[in-house]
């Protein structure tokens, strides 16, 4: 018996970030995939959690809806686990920078964990 091991598509992960196009993005993730974001607003006692595919989806179609770039500066990834570090940029300057980890399954995200801090 050979066991096939599937990996994950870093070059559509940065090509759905970076073209800000939420329908590549949310291809890579699994039908019961969960994100976790942590941020100045949504604390780690009380992160933002969405569920599934249509709840992620719609928070996908709304990050990428906005007018500012998005730049992966780093990536790395095996069979079941990648990060990356996002770099996000305002017409009026304002930065954001994300770093997230996820957790995959069969080549897709099964769980996804952000953390992002704002220029105030």
């Amino acid at each position: 018996m050979t066991m096939t091991e599937t990996t994950f598509n870093t070059t559509i992960l940065r090509r759905g970030i970076e073209d800000r196009d939420a329908s590549t993005l949310l291809d890579l993730y699994a039908d019961d995939a969960e994100v976790i974001i942590v941020d100045r607003t949504n604390p780690p006692s009380s992160p933002q959690v969405m569920s599934g595919r249509a709840e992620i989806g719609r928070f996908l179609e709304q990050v990428s809806s906005r007018d500012m770039t998005h730049t992966l500066s780093r990536m790395t990834a095996d069979a079941s686990t990648a990060a990356y570090l996002e770099e996000c940029e305002y017409p009026d300057g304002t930065k954001v920078l994300c770093t997230a980890m996820l957790d995959l399954t069969d080549g897709r995200i099964v769980r996804q964990v952000g953390v992002q801090a704002w220029d105030e």
